[in-house]
């Protein structure tokens, strides 16, 4: 089934609690049609930002809306954002009971539930008691009670802790398939490895505040390339690299070179002169983007030059 999911919007969004600032002028947008992940450290205010979109925390300033209304002035929420934030369950309910507690306010049938316990792998445990559930299966059921409303926005908290390796792959699947129905798909996570195979947009924030917001396309673009270096003249190889302007550092024997391709300090290496015994590169993958990105050091970076 081909549908358009709402476009969310965060504008400006803040919230103090006392003297902390838990999400700090926070902008971005999600859209329709992709699975955004919302990734940040722990405590990086990832949940406080959801929360403020769910209208279960009041912003200190700022908005967040769902296609320019807020979530609480939906005439049926339910049915337009499905949201799975910190889910509680009753452990003497079973799986089919505790999503037939929701099915009335929601407005579905019993069979809905039946076929949503099927849809995420829980049809065998129906009438287990949930506290007799692994964190995996408690993980399935929140999906299965955020998808009551069939919402064309899915909003998952941290969807993949306490899945296995399996549960992860369903997950991504399912994910991908709810995107090319053209729903709207935002996924928080803190470990941009656990979503990067999954997610067309990324936004990154650090200590409440956005540090990154791209396609995953162009998040990968910042990942540089670099050279490790081996020579059995190493002074000389490190006069090369500072008369070039690289930046060098020691590593098992030799130097890694910072962005410069593997041609290039071969070439500069051969015209100076310089006896090469290794030279490799060393690409820099996504979670060592991530991590840069969410340093404290490089969010004071971003505050400095902005003032300036």
């Amino acid at each position: 089934m081909t549908r358009t999911g709402p476009t969310l919007t965060f504008e400006g969004l803040s919230k103090s609690f006392g003297p902390v600032r838990a999400v700090d002028d926070l902008s971005f947008t999600v859209r329709p049609g992709a699975v955004t992940g919302f990734l940040g450290p722990n405590g990086s205010g990832k949940t406080t930002t959801l929360r403020m979109l769910l209208g279960l925390t009041a912003p200190t300033a700022g908005r967040a809306l769902v296609d320019g209304t807020p979530y609480a002035a939906l005439p049926r929420p339910a049915r337009v954002v499905g949201a799975s934030l910190e889910a509680a369950f009753h452990p003497g309910r079973t799986g089919l009971g505790h999503l037939e507690v929701f099915a009335p306010q929601v407005g579905v049938s019993r069979q809905r539930c039946r076929d949503l316990l099927d849809l995420v792998g829980l049809s065998a445990a129906a009438e287990r008691r949930v506290g007799g559930y692994s964190l995996g299966m408690r993980q399935r059921l929140a999906l299965a009670t955020t998808l009551l409303g069939d919402p064309p926005a899915i909003v998952l908290d941290e969807p993949a802790n306490g899945l296995d390796p399996e549960g992860i792959v369903w997950l991504r699947g399912l994910l991908r398939t709810f995107a090319a129905e053209g729903r709207t798909v935002l996924v928080s996570s803190h470990v941009l490895g656990e979503v990067q195979h999954t997610v067309d947009d990324v936004v990154i924030i650090a200590g409440g505040r956005l540090a990154h917001a791209s396609s995953l396309a162009d998040l990968a673009r910042l990942a540089t390339e670099d050279t490790l270096v081996v020579s059995p003249d190493a002074e000389r190889l490190a006069a090369l690299c500072r008369e070039r302007g690289w930046a060098a550092r020691p590593e098992r024997g030799g130097l890694v070179v910072g962005g410069v391709p593997a041609a290039e300090l071969g070439a500069a290496a051969f015209t100076a002169g310089v006896e090469l015994h290794q030279l490799a590169t060393r690409g820099t993958d996504l979670e060592e983007v991530f991590l840069r990105l969410t340093a404290p050091g490089a969010q004071a970076g971003r505050e400095l030059e902005g003032a300036r």
